[in-house]
């Protein structure tokens, strides 16, 4: 089992609002350069869900998704609806809008170490920062926008150091996709 965070990024390393669905002044920056730079799997993470790997979302991600991916066709959607999704929530809430999802019991990185399956984490910079706490983020996936916002959350905040080798930096179209995995602990 691994954790594999996965992000979209700005330059300056925020990862807030990339939408521009939380309605900030900065936001929306992940569309500046049209639905082809983020559409299907840019992250390459169909193989991995395909093998058997599980999502988790924090709630609100979860809530937000939701509303977007169970209506979208193609190969890359037919794999996000299909794959099983873990949700870390506090309080109960019904998971029944999205297939396949059940929210977390218990304690959220307990969970995650008990897991079998791969983990992949879908935005919900607090539970990546909480799994990066625990040290069990395994390969960060990053997609990088080439825009400066000098605002918002950046990605690494509040994470302990650590050491990673990048595996691979891939440009696609103005974006870059790099993957850096955990080297032997």
């Amino acid at each position: 089992m691994s954790v594999i965070a996965i992000s979209f990024v700005t330059l300056d390393g925020t990862a807030t609002d990339p939408d521009g669905s939380a309605g900030t002044p900065y936001g929306g920056w992940m569309f500046r350069y049209g639905r082809a730079a983020i559409d299907g799997d840019k992250f390459q993470l169909g193989p991995i869900m395909a093998a058997g790997g599980v999502l988790l979302f924090g709630r609100g991600t979860w809530q937000h998704f939701a509303k977007l991916w169970p209506a979208r066709e193609g190969v890359f959607a037919d794999h996000m609806n299909a794959t099983p999704k873990l949700v870390a929530s506090r309080a109960a809430f019904d998971t029944a809008a999205w297939q396949n999802s059940t929210v977390v019991e218990g304690d959220l990185i307990d969970a995650v170490k008990n897991e079998q399956r791969d983990v992949i984490v879908m935005g919900s910079l607090s539970l990546v920062r909480q799994l990066a706490a625990a040290d069990l983020v395994d390969e960060y996936r990053l997609m990088t926008f080439p825009t400066i916002v000098a605002a918002g959350d950046p990605f690494f905040a509040a994470v302990p150091p650590a050491e990673f080798d990048c595996v691979s930096a891939e440009l696609t179209g103005p974006l870059v996709l790099t993957r850096y995995r955990r080297g032997a602990r």
